[in-house]
């Protein structure tokens, strides 16, 4: 822990340079949900410093750094500026609910570059050790994309999520292969795209439950493929979509009723 450091951290392998940039969960909320980021920034170095100025109103309980070195900046306990605007489950301000891991990768800054494997590593470490203290159940492991459609793209679709499932951290089905057949896209109407929209938000995105196929629904369906049919994203809700997402929904630790 460096000299000026003004806390313990909360997770045993991690530096600390504190943020000012913070504040208190409202509503008494405790985590329980863990969002991932990249800082899309030309360096780590860089990015750390941002999100631990004054100025930038933005900052993480965490970075994780391409190295694989791990640096807490704002207390678990407390409300990190790293979500912004954006919804899950049917609840607003994110930022009250969870906790924030930024990750080192430069995103279209640099064309979209891969994660470092000792990068990925301490990534599943620190979320593993975190959704373990705070009962973070793994559909509750969250890209910012994901509560963030159309406004968001991180992780991206290049973000290892399998990788993290095998070691035990998020939601994961293997996708359903892309196929020729059957669509919904944008200008779609009837019952097929009313059943897309309630899947969606059966799983947590902001979507309303009917509706024509608007671009809104098709930022979530960017949003969702991203996450979890990252080989093709393009906003269609074709037969691997769908297939992908009834999996997923298959799979939860309750069907019925699984928000926390």
């Amino acid at each position: 822990m460096s000299a000026d450091a003004v806390f313990q951290p909360d997770y045993a392998g991690a530096e600390v340079a504190m943020s000012p940039n913070f504040g208190m969960r409202r509503g008494a909320r405790k985590p329980d949900a863990l969002i991932l980021h990249y800082t899309g920034m030309e360096t780590g170095e860089g990015a750390q410093a941002w999100l631990c100025d004054p100025r930038s109103e933005v900052s993480s309980h965490y970075i994780v750094h391409e190295d694989g070195r791990i640096v807490q900046m704002v207390r678990e306990a407390d409300r990190a500026w790293h979500a912004g605007r954006g919804s899950w489950g049917g609840v607003d301000d994110v930022n009250s609910f969870s906790i924030g891991i930024e990750i080192v990768n430069a995103g279209p800054l640099h064309g979209f570059p891969g994660f470092p494997d000792a990068q990925i590593e301490a990534v599943i470490r620190l979320s593993g050790d975190i959704c373990r203290r705070h009962r973070i159940f793994p559909h509750r492991v969250l890209a910012h994309s994901d509560t963030a459609p159309g406004r968001k793209i991180d992780p991206g679709e290049r973000f290892p999520w399998h990788v993290l499932a095998a070691a035990g951290v998020g939601h994961y089905v293997l996708p359903v292969p892309v196929t020729p057949g059957k669509i919904l896209q944008e200008g779609d109407r009837g019952a097929a795209v009313d059943g897309l929209r309630r899947m969606l938000a059966r799983y947590g995105y902001d979507v309303e439950k009917e509706g024509f196929f608007d671009p809104s629904l098709s930022a979530v369906v960017q949003a969702f493929q991203r996450h979890f049919r990252p080989a093709q994203v393009d906003g269609v809700a074709d037969l691997s979509t769908c297939g992908t997402l009834r999996g997923l929904l298959d799979s939860l630790p309750d069907a019925e009723n699984y928000s926390m």
